[in-house]
């Protein structure tokens, strides 16, 4: 009996801890085990109770799975009900500041790494990618568009060394160059020329440096897999774009080579077109188009187009 299941999944204090946790982060196994400070057997066995009861959901991602719970504004009534009442755990803002701590613990790893490959960075990206001109077929979308021209605003999210920035200065009135680490933004200064027309912002793309609707058109090459929440990524390029304005996403299609996570930095071993369109979607895109494109190591490229709804959401 489902209620049964679920009334004795909450009967115990380290799974509505958890609950708590993962209504607001998702997480893989490993960290959850740091957030909670438990040792791995014994949470993998409460997440599968609060599997088995439908409280929480996961998704594989190569060896490693991530977890989540809905939130109390989109969760059923009966886990809604528990979500408020978990203000009232001590351990629970503790837990969350414990599950930010592990995230920015994270990220600052990410940027240590592009920190240390940064001058590297252009032969490692040519490893994968090979021949094919992956800059100049954004280049191509965003000029079908028409918004890469000389009265637009276009903002690289996550531009490395600087290469697309390069490309794009002749082609927009201004561009905007973000990323989270500053060895590769000194790069992308050595790299570009001295010019008002092009701003350099070290930031986060789950938070970025930019106001609402400030660019016409935003890339985001390569980076999603990187981040902790890729959706989240997603709402902020739909929010810091004008509406009408057009997005270019390229990220790996979801597959296997765990290398990708050593050799690279890789948190997520690429994505489903479906899950990218969904998270578009929910962003404030529409008219997405995806074209598929092989490419070395065995790896596929999704090279998704997508135009800003003229509406908030």
């Amino acid at each position: 009996m489902k209620l049964l299941a679920q009334t004795k999944a909450l009967a115990d204090e380290t799974r509505l801890r958890l609950l708590g946790v993962l209504a607001r982060y998702e997480l893989n196994v490993g960290e959850i085990v740091q957030v909670m400070d438990m040792g791995q057997s014994r949470i993998s066995r409460h997440l599968k109770i609060l599997v088995d009861a439908g409280f929480v959901t996961y998704q594989r991602n190569g060896l490693w799975a991530f977890y989540s719970a809905q939130d109390k504004h989109t969760a059923p009534p009966l886990l809604q009900a528990v979500l408020d009442e978990l203000c009232e755990f001590p351990e629970h803002q503790r837990d969350l500041d414990k599950a930010e701590q592990v995230l920015l613990d994270r990220r600052q790893s990410t940027t240590r790494f592009f920190d240390e490959v940064a001058a590297d960075w252009i032969k490692m990206s040519r490893d994968i990618v090979g021949d094919f001109d992956l800059n100049q077929t954004i280049l191509s979308h965003l000029a079908h568009t028409g918004v890469a021209n000389q009265s637009g605003v276009v903002a690289d999210l996550g531009c490395g060394p600087g290469l697309m920035l390069g490309l794009l200065a002749d082609q927009a009135q201004h561009t905007i160059g973000v990323d989270n680490s500053p060895r590769m933004l000194e790069a992308a200064a050595r790299l570009l020329p001295d010019s008002t027309a092009i701003s350099l912002r070290l930031g986060d793309l789950e938070h970025l440096p930019l106001r609402d609707a400030e660019a016409d058109a935003a890339i985001m090459s390569l980076v999603l897999h990187h981040l902790a929440a890729p959706q989240a990524g997603l709402a902020e390029m739909g929010r810091i774009l004008r509406p009408g304005g057009q997005a270019v996403v390229v990220d790996f299609v979801s597959h296997n080579n765990e290398s990708m996570r050593t050799l690279y930095g890789d948190r997520w071993l690429g994505f489903s077109s479906s899950d990218l369109d969904a998270w578009l979607n929910r962003a404030g895109f529409n008219a997405i188009t995806c074209q598929q494109i092989p490419v070395n190591l065995g790896l596929n490229l999704l090279i998704l187009t997508a135009t800003r709804e003229h509406f908030s959401v």
